[in-house]
This record gives C-alpha cells, sequence and structure tokens, in this order.
C-alpha cells in the first residue's frame, strides 16, 4: 500500500500506527453515507429498503473483504468501524417513524433482528443474501413487535448466567 501511494512504509505506520487502525479508517469512510437512508413513507418500507440495499453492499467482493479484515485485525475498533454508521441509518429511520407518533423497534431490537443476521451470514457463511431473505428479516422484527413473539428483556429473563 505505501509503495501504491508512493511512500515510505514508516510513514504510513506513522499515521496509523498499525493495520488494524488503517483498515478501521477505510472502513468507516467506505461505509460513509454509501446506503442512503430510505424515505417509501412506511416503516415497513423503509426498513426492507434499506435491509435489500445493505444486503447488495455486503454481496461485493471488495466490501466483504474489506468487512472481514477491518473485523479480523481490529476486533472491537474495527467491529465499530463496520457498524457504526449502519446504525446511525437505522437510528435514522426509527426516529422519523418515532416523529410520525408511530410505535417502532428499539435500535438494539433493530440491529439484532436485521444488521446482526446479514453480517453474520455474509461474514459466516456461504449463504445468499438476497433480497427476500432481507425482507423476511423485516417481517420477523415487525412481527415481533407486534406480539407475536417477545425476547428476554430483564436480567432476570435472560439466558445467559452470569
Amino acid at each position: 500500500m505505501a509503495s501504491r501511494a508512493g511512500v515510505h512504509a514508516t510513514t504510513v505506520y506513522r499515521r496509523w500506527g498499525s493495520i488494524a487502525e488503517l483498515l478501521a479508517d477505510v472502513a468507516t469512510s467506505r461505509f460513509s453515507g454509501d446506503i442512503v437512508v430510505p424515505d417509501t413513507g412506511t416503516l415497513r418500507g423503509d426498513l426492507e429498503r434499506y435491509a435489500s440495499d445493505l444486503a447488495k453492499d455486503l454481496c461485493d467482493p471488495d466490501t466483504l473483504a474489506l468487512v472481514r479484515a477491518t473485523i479480523g485485525t481490529g476486533g472491537e475498533q474495527g467491529a465499530a468501524a463496520c457498524r457504526g454508521e449502519r446504525e446511525q441509518q437505522l437510528e435514522a429511520i426509527l426516529e422519523r417513524e418515532q416523529a410520525k407518533g408511530r410505535e417502532r423497534p428499539t435500535l438494539e431490537r433493530t440491529t439484532d433482528a436485521i444488521l446482526a443476521p446479514l453480517y453474520y451470514r455474509a461474514v459466516f457463511t456461504n449463504e445468499p443474501l438476497t433480497s427476500g431473505w432481507a425482507y423476511d428479516l423485516v417481517s420477523h422484527l415487525l412481527s415481533d413487535e407486534n406480539g407475536a413473539a417477545k425476547a428476554p428483556d430483564s436480567a432476570s429473563d435472560s439466558l445467559v448466567a452470569d
């Protein structure tokens, strides 16, 4: 990379300190603003478009390689670089819904229901990321919010023992 930039490797390390820091900066830059927050008029439509666009983005070989390398070398810093902008985009969708006076799932629940499965499937499996599957994630989230199923919401309901 240093040779491509026409600088000595020490210049790169002086700026970033480690490959993990460099990749985190690249990921933050790459994922900022690449997916437009949809405004279809409904929460379902917005989340379906968002999930479908993210699935399409994660299918790009360069994007997937960057995500894997950033998380692999950067640990939590790398993960934060990959998910930070995505969570802000989801939060914008959810806040718009709340501003309309409508019920909405929490950011944590939405992240668990949409972002987590998309990233898991992209990074750790060879299963396809299709629009239909992304729409199903949204359907499950919204049906769960309407009482079809309920996740544990307190420490006493937790499935993890302390």
